[in-house]
């Protein structure tokens, strides 16, 4: 191993003592259930916003959009990016206030399936039972993907065994996440978007500078056919120009529709502590995935000036990585490096505490066993963290795809799901019960077969999965609701209820 290389793994490790430390220090606040699951609502607006905008854009924000754009160009990862920032926008806009204020009317849910069980008074907890299930299917996958991130960035780096370092960086996860819960996530989440957005911003302008300037950047994008055109996407296999149609592109911007369903986000919604600071939040999240989208992107551009050709297939997502040993001292270089960590980590942890509160509160203690105790969820909760953990890393073992493609997978299905059901539930007083639960298999099951049996037709079929299954759900929600008989006059009142309340904030 060289000098540098040393220094760069002696940053790395400083900050996993760091996330470690910091899921010791809140490890003795976890007294109830509530509080490991949502740190008893008690999320101030910067860490709110922050950790929100970190567990949501992962290691394929470092990795998987900057690789997209070095290999093809502005075309697919630009509006993939202008989805994004426009969906975490509606997001903080339309959906936190009514989502934090409806928690609490319905009866203090604490997790998204308690949230549509209570909703829609589902005494079998049926809505329970099935969100669970999705969210331990797509959140497995997605967990995988941050495995795969961390085990790729040790072995790019070091040459150490994949395997090997995606099993550690998963303990570390592990660790922090069981011993800590909620609070010491969002903690971290918010100290990784910091880094993240540090990481982005230093490699991007290092990047520039090293490559003769923007005129230089610019100059060489333009050699590559279709590389800066909106409407067209560059070819590393032919070397040409291929045209990014209105269908593309559509389906590129229906990225945004994923956030309305992200359970990792919308959990910061409703553990915030008061809901009038979901404004000030809404700013800080917003400035940050514009920044941030951009940067991605633009270090894709950059780093094809700096590597011109030397970064193939799925080798194009190490751009970052490769500009951050050639560009920076050994001790920045690790630091910066850490922000692919902190992508991963600030993901992988608040999906696992997800998963976890899912099985073992709504699961466990909602179906399985009713009066268990406090001590036995958490318990439970912890133990679910541990076995997700194994599954996701047995998947990463032998990764099928891009982190980028991985990813979008997981998006897709946590987007079609949930997103239809969480806007109709929140805005449309006549959503029933059977409405929400045809939504939610319609969707989730449309976006699992979609790329499977229906992308590889072609023409109107191949686009991104979320955008069809999302039409799916919300239509059926519709129809079957409206079929359906009118809900009970209890259920239209806690919706007027947390309406006015959501009004008048």
């Amino acid at each position: 191993m060289t000098q540098q290389q040393i220094w760069i793994l002696i940053a790395m490790l400083a900050y996993l003592a760091l996330v470690i430390a910091i899921g010791l220090l809140y490890s003795r606040r976890n007294k109830k259930s509530e509080d490991f699951f949502l740190g008893g609502r008690s999320l101030g607006p910067w860490v709110t916003a922050m950790s929100a905008e970190a567990s949501d854009m992962s290691s394929w924000l470092l990795m998987g959009l900057p690789g997209l754009a070095y290999i093809s160009g502005v075309g697919e990862a630009a509006w993939t990016a202008i989805g994004l920032a426009i969906g975490t926008y509606l997001n903080w806009r339309i959906v936190s206030r009514r989502l934090r204020r409806y928690s609490q009317i319905a009866d203090n849910s604490f997790t998204l399936p308690d949230f549509f069980s209570n909703r829609f008074h589902d005494k079998k907890r049926i809505l329970m039972i099935i969100s669970a299930i999705f969210i331990l299917i797509f959140f497995t996958v997605y967990t995988a993907s941050g495995f795969v991130a961390a085990g790729k960035l040790f072995e790019s780096i070091f040459g150490f065994n994949y395997v090997t370092m995606m099993v550690v960086s998963a303990a570390v996860i592990v660790i922090y996440t069981t011993l800590g819960g909620f609070l010491a996530e969002s903690t971290t989440d918010f100290i990784q978007g910091i880094l993240m957005s540090i990481s982005l911003v230093v490699i991007l302008i290092s990047g520039t500078i090293y490559a003769g300037g923007l005129d230089a950047v610019i100059d060489n994008a333009r050699t590559m056919p279709g590389f800066l055109d909106l409407f067209g996407v560059h070819s590393a296999e032919t070397g040409l120009r291929v045209a990014y149609g209105p269908l593309q592109v559509v389906s590129a911007l229906a990225w945004g529709l994923g956030y309305f369903g992200m359970p990792h986000v919308l959990l910061r919604f409703m553990a915030i502590k008061d809901a009038s600071m979901l404004k000030k939040s809404r700013v800080i999240a917003v400035v940050w995935v514009v920044i941030s989208l951009a940067a991605a992107v633009l270090i894709g551009i950059v780093g094809a000036a700096v590597f011109p050709g030397a970064l193939t297939g799925a080798d194009s997502e190490r751009v970052f990585i490769l500009m951050s040993e050639k560009l920076l001292t050994p001790v920045l270089a690790g630091v910066i490096l850490s922000g692919i960590l902190a992508a991963t980590m600030s993901t992988s942890d608040s999906q696992l505490l997800m998963t976890s509160s899912s099985i073992s509160q709504n699961l466990f203690k909602g179906v399985l066993k009713k009066n268990a105790s406090e001590k036995q969820v958490l318990w439970v909760s912890r133990l679910v963290i541990i076995a997700v953990a194994i599954a996701a890393a047995l998947m990463a073992v032998n990764p099928t795809g891009t982190i980028f493609k991985i990813v979008s997978h997981a998006w897709a299905g946590f987007g079609a799901t949930f997103g239809p059901l969480m806007l109709l539930a929140l805005f449309w007083k006549r959503t029933t019960f059977k409405g929400a639960l045809a939504g939610m298999l319609s969707g989730g099951i449309a976006a699992l077969l979609w790329p499977k049996l229906l992308y590889p037709l072609g023409g109107v079929f191949a686009v991104y999965e979320l955008l069809p299954a999302f039409i799916i759900s919300f239509v059926l929600i519709i129809v079957v609701s409206l079929v359906d008989k009118q809900p009970s006059a209890e259920i239209e009142a806690e919706f007027e209820q947390a309406k006015a309340n959501a009004d008048i904030i």
